[in-house]
């Protein structure tokens, strides 16, 4: 099915446009015409009133709609995740998964390749573009919501199961002083994304990770020690590194928004993204879930456990484009692209997401700007009204 996009305020992913059209053939972009001409053959949306842009990528999501990515998920739970964040906006996910037994890895893993096998068929399970393991090679000093019990060093089996080509996008996040440069270089070399989070690196550990092939920083500020004046570590080697890319979980709980502010200045254009590291409590009405046996409960827009530590982010990616305009200072073109080209870029998926253009992945989404609501969403060109 032929489809025309008419009336919106149109962002491409470099600029707004006015007066502009959109047609997707298929699962991708068609043409980006100069006004409105309702053509036979098309279904027609009309987006009066709403800002139509690249549908976000979120890389960090724990959860949503009541599901955690873990032992018991199947495609089922899969598939409503991915659900769940199509209403706030994102298009493309890599589910997360928290350290854990390697039971549960392989079981999540398997979940992750299985549903490729339905990327063409499933409009919610083709927003699944790979897999992201947070941990478990993580540092146990840091206050994080990992059970001490399930961090461990990598071994060649948890490689080759991280490094798996049927997962699609893979991307770990791992404490490099905790891992190892011969494992880093492991990974890099069979095509994963590696970045650094949890960790106590120091400065001259972080260089040397970055010279081994780290490519980011998950979640910059959160889990990790703060810049010292004498002991930069990894937050000041992520800073001065201008090509090292950033992770901000901007919900104003686990980063303070002039920390954040700080790191847009400081780094490169277009090296800081957004991520929601969204739990199950995102579009769900529920008052508490369980995980790995703790009890977790949203308070006051944040995930607490029951001692009132936080155990994650009530986020969306809407919520974070509207924080980074709001908190963060950011106009919304920049807002936008760092929810959506600068991820695509991030994961190597910018040759086909990030941009509306012919030819592109129609994946787009339609929100208001004035109340911060998706209206519309398409993933592969299958349209959703919400």
């Amino acid at each position: 099915m032929k489809q025309l996009l008419q009336h919106a305020r149109l962002f491409d992913g470099t600029q707004f446009h006015a007066g502009k059209a959109v047609t997707l053939d298929g699962g991708l972009i068609g043409d980006i015409m100069e006004r409105s001409v309702s053509p036979g053959g098309y279904e027609v949306h009309d987006l009066t009133g709403l800002v139509l842009a690249p549908g976000f990528i979120d890389v960090h999501v724990f959860g949503g709609g009541g599901h955690m990515v873990g032992a018991d998920m199947g495609l089922a739970e899969l598939e409503a995740i991915a659900e769940t964040h199509r209403q706030f906006g994102t298009t493309s996910l890599l589910p997360t998964l928290l350290s854990d037994e390697w039971e549960v890895m392989a079981h999540v893993s398997s979940c992750i390749r299985r549903a490729h096998k339905y990327w063409g068929e499933n409009s919610a399970l083709a927003a699944i573009k790979g897999i992201h393991f947070d941990g478990p090679c993580l540092s146990p000093s840091i206050g994080a919501p990992h059970h001490t019990t399930h961090l461990r060093r990598l071994d060649a089996a948890l490689i080759d199961l991280m490094s798996h080509p049927d997962l699609g996008i893979r991307l770990v996040t791992l404490a490099p002083e905790r891992a190892g440069l011969d494992s880093l270089k492991a990974l890099t070399e069979a095509g994963v994304l590696v970045c650094a989070g949890s960790s106590a690196a120091t400065h001259q550990e972080a260089l040397q990770a970055i010279r081994a092939g780290l490519r980011g920083v998950t979640k910059l500020f959160a889990h990790m020690p703060p810049i010292g004046a004498t002991a930069p570590g990894l937050v000041g080697a992520a800073l001065d590194d201008q090509e090292l890319w950033c992770g901000l979980l901007a919900d104003g709980f686990h980063v303070h928004p002039a920390a954040m502010r700080m790191a847009i200045k400081a780094k490169a254009k277009g090296k800081v993204f957004l991520t929601s590291g969204a739990m199950a409590s995102v579009g769900w009405d529920g008052e508490k879930f369980d995980f790995q046996g703790r009890g977790i409960r949203v308070r006051n827009g944040v995930c607490i456990f029951a001692d009132g530590t936080m155990a994650g982010a009530h986020l969306t990616m809407i919520g974070a484009v509207r924080n980074a305009v709001e908190l963060l200072d950011q106009p919304l073109s920049e807002a936008l692209r760092m929810a959506s080209l600068y991820p695509a870029q991030f994961i190597r998926m910018d040759m086909t997401h990030g941009i509306i253009a012919p030819g592109f992945a129609a994946d787009l989404v339609a929100f208001d700007p004035e109340n911060w609501v998706v209206k519309h969403s398409w993933i592969n060109g299958y349209h959703r009204a919400h």
